[in-house]
C-alpha cells in the first residue's frame, strides 16, 4: 500500500487517521501532523517569505521516504516513524516509540517493540477538531539544550528541565530550542502546554490544539542555527542610536512637574540621559490611553522641554479596558475584548473591573493604535511601554478565555506578538523608521515587531540577579535579540538599606552590558497616594521611593555616573552589535559557546557572557564577593579592562571585583570603548 504522495513541493503521508506533511522551509523542514482531514492554514511564527530560498529534495522508496533541505534530512517509514539526519548522515533526532504495533520496519529496533503503546505523535480528542497533543523524541542524556525563552531559574542548559509553555509575568515562552547536537527546533504552536527535556525523552505537549506543527533546522554552529531560525521568523529592526544610552524609570512619576524636575536635574548635572519613562496610571481610566489632564496639564509642552534637553519620553500603555473608560462600550459592542467562556466578563481587577483588549484581533490592534496615535503619538510620544503583555489575568485559568483566533488554550501564547504588532504597524505607517517598544512578554517572532522584552516584576535579590543572566541569554538563543531587566529588580529594595545598595550596584554594572540599560523598580519606603479619596486616575495610586542615581549614597552615585559614561563610550561598538542583530539575528548578549563552539568548556559557563563580538562580561552575582573566577574561551587572548592584564584563553582566572567594578575582558585587543570614564 502506498502511503506517500507529493503536493506543492511537500511530502504527504496518510495512514489510518493521520495526515502528515514534511515541507522544505527556509533552511529547514516544517512538519505538520493532524487527525483532522486538513491543516489549519496558519503559519504562526513562520511568517517570513523563506520558501523562495528552498532547495529541497523529496525521494520516495518502497518502505520509506526522505525529504532533504539545507543541512537536514527527514526519513519517514511507511509506518510513520520519523528521524532527522544532518548533511553528514549523523542522526540528530529520532521520534520516541514504545509500541508493538509499529513493527520492526525501518530501523529494525526490537527495543521499541513494547506493550507501553507510546508513540512519537499522539492525539487525544478533547472536543470538536481539537486534541491534546504529544510530540516525543528519544533523549540523549548528554545533550545540552538552550533557548525556549525566559524562565526564572538559574539553568542556562535546559537539559533536565520542565518548562511551562504559557505566558506569565516574569515568564515568556518562546519555544525555540538549540541543541549542541547540531539542530534547532521551533514548536510552532501557540497553545498552552509544556516542554520536557528529560533524560528518558524529549516531549512537547499541549492541552488543546488542532495540529502538531514544528520546524527543524541543522547547522554546524549555534550561530548558523539561530540565523536559520530568525530568517524564517523575522529579525529585529535596527535599534536607533538614542536607545543605546541610559534610561531612567521608577514606579511611578506622579505628575508632569515631577518628571520634568528629574530630567532637569540630569541635564543640570550633565549626566547623559536618553529616555525617561512615565509609568502606569498617568491616565484617567485604564483603556482611555491618554494623559490625565489633572496631573499632566500640558503634555506637548512637557515633551518639547524634554526634547530640548535631548531626552525622549516613553509612556506606559496597558491593554486593559476599565468599564468606566470612554472606549469600553464601543470596544465591547465591536467584540474587541477578550471573551470569558463563563462567569462575569472581568479578566483583571486593578483599581477597578477591567477586560483585556484582544490583541489577536486585527480590528482591536487598529483601534488601540488609532487611539494611542491621537492621544500620545500626535503629541510627540514615539516610545511605548507595552505592559501587561502576557496578559496577566487575575484568574490564570486559560480555559476561561476566548480570543479572536480561538480558545485561549489553543492560542494564548501569541498574545504578546499581536500586541507588539499593533504598535509596530501603526508606527511604521506613521513614519517611524525603526520602532522600538518595551514589552513584558514575547513569543516566537515577536522580535520582528521591534519588541524590546524585559523580564517583568522580578524580586530585588541576588538570586534573581543571577536568574536574569541566564534568562537574557536563553531569550537571545530563542531569537529575542533585544532584552533587558529592571536594574535593581522590581519588588522591594529599601533605598536606605546597605544590603540593597550592594545589590543595586552589582545590578547596575550588569545592566551596563545589556542590550538596553534601564533603571527601574518599586522602591521602599512607598509614598502615599496624592488623593486617597479619588475614585479614578493617578491620584489613587501610591508611588515607590525615589530611584534616581542621586537617591542613594555619594559612592553609589559616583559608580553609576561612571557606568553611564562608560555606556556612552560604547555606542559605536553597540551600533555594530545591533547591526549584526538586525542583519543576522545574532543575540546582542550571548553565551560563550556562541562564538566559541569548539571549546567544550564554554558550553558549561552560565555566569558570564559575550556582549557583542569582542567583550566578555562577568557580573558579580553573590553578596559580599570582592573577587570571582572567570572562564576565558580558548581561541583568543583576553585583556582585563581595568588592569590591562592579558590572558590566554582556555583557562579559568581569578580576578579582583571591588564593589564598584565588574570584571570585563576585551577580545584580541579590540577597540570597544571611546573616551571611557570621561
Amino acid at each position: 500500500m502506498q502511503y506517500f504522495t507529493q503536493k506543492d513541493g511537500a511530502l504527504i503521508f496518510r495512514r489510518r487517521h493521520e495526515l502528515l506533511e514534511i515541507r522544505p522551509w527556509g533552511e529547514g523542514l516544517r512538519i505538520r501532523a493532524t487527525e483532522n482531514r486538513e491543516f489549519t492554514g496558519r503559519d504562526w511564527a513562520l511568517s517570513e517569505p523563506a520558501r523562495a530560498h528552498v532547495q529541497g529534495r523529496i525521494e520516495v522508496f518502497e518502505d520509506h521516504a526522505e525529504v532533504s533541505n539545507g543541512k537536514i534530512k527527514a526519513v519517514i517509514t511507511d509506518f510513520g516513524k520519523m528521524r532527522f539526519l544532518n548533511q553528514d548522515g549523523k542522526e540528530l533526532l529520532r521520534e520516541y516509540y514504545r509500541s508493538w504495533d509499529y513493527g520492526t520496519e525501518g530501523w529494525k529496533d526490537l527495543d521499541q517493540i513494547t506493550m507501553v503503546r507510546m508513540t512519537g505523535r499522539q492525539y487525544r480528542n478533547v472536543g470538536g477538531d481539537n486534541y491534546e497533543l504529544h510530540l516525543r523524541f528519544e533523549a540523549d542524556d548528554r545533550e545540552r539544550i538552550y533557548g525556549m525563552g525566559q524562565y526564572q531559574q538559574p539553568y542556562l542548559n535546559l537539559k533536565g528541565c520542565t518548562l511551562d509553555m504559557e505566558q506569565k509575568n516574569t515568564q515568556a515562552s518562546v519555544p525555540f530550542m538549540v541543541s549542541d547536537r547540531g539542530y534547532g527546533l521551533l514548536w510552532n504552536n501557540p497553545a498552552v502546554g509544556q516542554a520536557f527535556f528529560g533524560k528518558n525523552r524529549t516531549e512537547f505537549s499541549v492541552q488543546s490544539s488542532k495540529q502538531i506543527d514544528y520546524w527543524i533546522t541543522a547547522g554546524d554552529t549555534p550561530a548558523e542555527i539561530v540565523e536559520n531560525y530568525t530568517a524564517v521568523t523575522g529579525r529585529v529592526p535596527m535599534m536607533p542610536e538614542f536607545a543605546m544610552g541610559f534610561w531612567q524609570c521608577k514606579l511611578r512619576y506622579q505628575t508632569q512637574e515631577e518628571i520634568l524636575s528629574v530630567a532637569r536635574e540630569y541635564h543640570r548635572r550633565r549626566i547623559p540621559l536618553s529616555v525617561i519613562v512615565l509609568d502606569f496610571f498617568h491616565w484617567p481610566h485604564q483603556g482611555d490611553w491618554t494623559f490625565d489632564e489633572e496631573y499632566f496639564p500640558d503634555p506637548e509642552g512637557m515633551i518639547r522641554e524634554l526634547k530640548d534637553m535631548g531626552i525622549r519620553l516613553m509612556v506606559s500603555v496597558w491593554p486593559t479596558v476599565d468599564r468606566k473608560s470612554v472606549n469600553y462600550q464601543e470596544m465591547k459592542e465591536r467584540d474587541l475584548l477578550v471573551r470569558t467562556n463563563r462567569g462575569i466578563p472581568v479578566t483583571m481587577e486593578c483599581y477597578g473591573m477591567e477586560e483585556f483588549m484582544d490583541a489577536t484581533n486585527p480590528e482591536a490592534q487598529e483601534f488601540i493604535w488609532n487611539t494611542v496615535k491621537e492621544n500620545y503619538f500626535d503629541k510627540g510620544v514615539a516610545l511605548f511601554w507595552l505592559d501587561e503583555a502576557e496578559p496577566e489575568y487575575t484568574a490564570a485559568d486559560f480555559d476561561l478565555y476566548r480570543y479572536y483566533d480561538g480558545s485561549a488554550l489553543e492560542c494564548a501564547n501569541e498574545y504578546p506578538v499581536g500586541y507588539a504588532k499593533a504598535f509596530y504597524d501603526g508606527m511604521k505607517k506613521s513614519g517611524v523608521e525603526n520602532p522600538v517598544n518595551l514589552i513584558r512578554c514575547a513569543w516566537a517572532g515577536s522580535q520582528k515587531y521591534g519588541a524590546l522584552v524585559w523580564s517583568g516584576d522580578v524580586p530585588s535579590t541576588f538570586t534573581y540577579l543571577r536568574n536574569q543572566v541566564v534568562a537574557g541569554l536563553n531569550m537571545g538563543m530563542a531569537g529575542i535579540a533585544w532584552w533587558t531587566a529592571d536594574i535593581g529588580g522590581f519588588h522591594g529594595g529599601n533605598i536606605h538599606d546597605p544590603a540593597f545598595h550592594e545589590l543595586l550596584m552589582r545590578w547596575f554594572q550588569y545592566g551596563t552590558f545589556c542590550p538596553v540599560m534601564r533603571l527601574h523598580g518599586d522602591r521602599d519606603p512607598h509614598k502615599a497616594p496624592m488623593n486617597p479619596e479619588a475614585i479614578y486616575g493617578g491620584g489613587i495610586c501610591a508611588s515607590g521611593a525615589d530611584n534616581e542615581i542621586w537617591s542613594y549614597t555619594p559612592q553609589m552615585e559616583e559608580m553609576m555616573v561612571y557606568y553611564i559614561r562608560l555606556r556612552e563610550s560604547m555606542k559605536g561598538y553597540i551600533q555594530k552589535t545591533m547591526a549584526e542583530a538586525h542583519e543576522k539575528g545574532t543575540p546582542v548578549m550571548k553565551p560563550l559557546f556562541y562564538d566559541f563552539p569548539q571549546d567544550a568548556a564554554a558550553w558549561d559557563v552560565e555566569d558570564a557572557y559575550l556582549f557583542g563580538h569582542d567583550l566578555l562580561a562577568a557580573p558579580v552575582l553573590t553578596a559580599g564577593a570582592r573577587e570571582r573566577e572567570v572562564y576565558l574561551p580558548a581561541g583568543a587572548q583576553w585583556t582585563e579592562w581595568e588592569t590591562g592584564t592579558v590572558y590566554d584563553g582556555g583557562q579559568i582566572v581569578r580576578v579582583s571585583a571591588p564593589v564598584d567594578r565588574i570584571p570585563v575582558f576585551i577580545r584580541d585587543g579590540a577597540k570597544v570603548f571611546e573616551q571611557a570614564g570621561e
